[in-house]
């Protein structure tokens, strides 16, 4: 049985480990890159790769169409600097984004790109359909358990992560004593927690969770071994994200260096589920 699948891979390992699993499981992977996003890795784990930049959506098209995909998959994230600098818009770019009469938030944007690939006939799937064991698992990971001072943090930024999540502003917050000192936006949950240690010699806590109003079929929030060195270089003493929300890439390497640097990871599915660790 010849089965294929279309895979639209931004920057970081998601693509790679997708493409990886998805032959694994007897998929051949149609892969469109974007120049300087893309991990040139990937082209190793796929039948066919095409690199183009972010607005050609009619080669796009052609490419899917040329190798008979009916399913397409969206893994990595496209950064939004690279989004506004090197973006080069088609006819059929520009006819999406001016049918959004001027509301361009992310979330928005990419459902009416799934919309338009829909209607020419190529479903867009799941990120997650082929990796359901990459989704966070609920509990805390870590040796160091959060200490009771620390659990007012942990709620007030898990809280705040959703709102801005639902204002479709981002997905990390950084809080320290009751303070929220970083919020995600264009820069990245990276550049976020560096932001807030700078601004707290306490250790910080680190919030991540999915946005309230998400489309699993793009941009799922995910962290890994990274996410932890970058917590390190911060001073940061927690990261709290969502169970069942939120994909985990090197899961055993991101808790080991936790455990090294003395590091909190705690997945919990809502605020009041830190209750009992008061």
């Amino acid at each position: 049985m010849d089965r294929r699948i279309g895979l639209i891979a931004g920057s970081g390992r998601f693509p790679v480990i997708f493409a990886e699993r998805a032959a694994q499981k007897g998929y051949s992977v149609y892969a469109v890159g974007y120049h300087d996003e893309t991990d040139p890795e990937l082209s190793d784990h796929v039948a066919a790769v095409e690199t183009m930049y972010i607005g050609q959506i009619k080669r796009l098209l052609n490419f899917f169409k040329k190798n008979r995909i009916a399913e397409v998959v969206m893994a990595g994230a496209i950064s939004k600097t690279g989004a506004i600098t090197k973006i080069r818009p088609d006819i059929k770019a520009i006819a999406l984004i001016a049918g959004m009469r001027h509301d361009t938030h992310d979330d928005r944007v990419l459902r009416a790109f799934a919309g338009m690939l829909e209607k020419e006939g190529i479903n867009v799937r799941a990120s997650t359909f082929l990796l359901p064991e990459l989704l966070a698992q609920a509990g805390v990971w870590t040796r160091r358990k959060p200490r009771k001072d620390e659990i007012p943090d942990m709620m007030l930024g898990f809280t705040i992560a959703r709102a801005i999540g639902n204002l479709d502003i981002g997905q990390c917050v950084v809080v320290s004593d009751g303070t929220v000192l970083a919020v995600e936006a264009v820069d990245g949950t990276d550049s976020t927690i560096l932001r807030g240690g700078k601004l707290s010699r306490n250790g910080v806590v680190a919030a991540k969770v999915c946005k309230p109003i998400q489309d699993f079929r793009f941009d799922v929030p995910a962290v890994g071994a990274q996410t932890v060195r970058t917590m390190h270089e911060a001073g940061a003493a927690v990261l709290v994200i969502e169970a069942g929300r939120s994909m985990v890439f090197d899961r055993e390497e991101m808790i080991a260096l936790a455990d090294r640097w003395g590091i909190t990871i705690a997945a919990i599915n809502d605020a009041v589920d830190l209750e009992k660790y008061k």
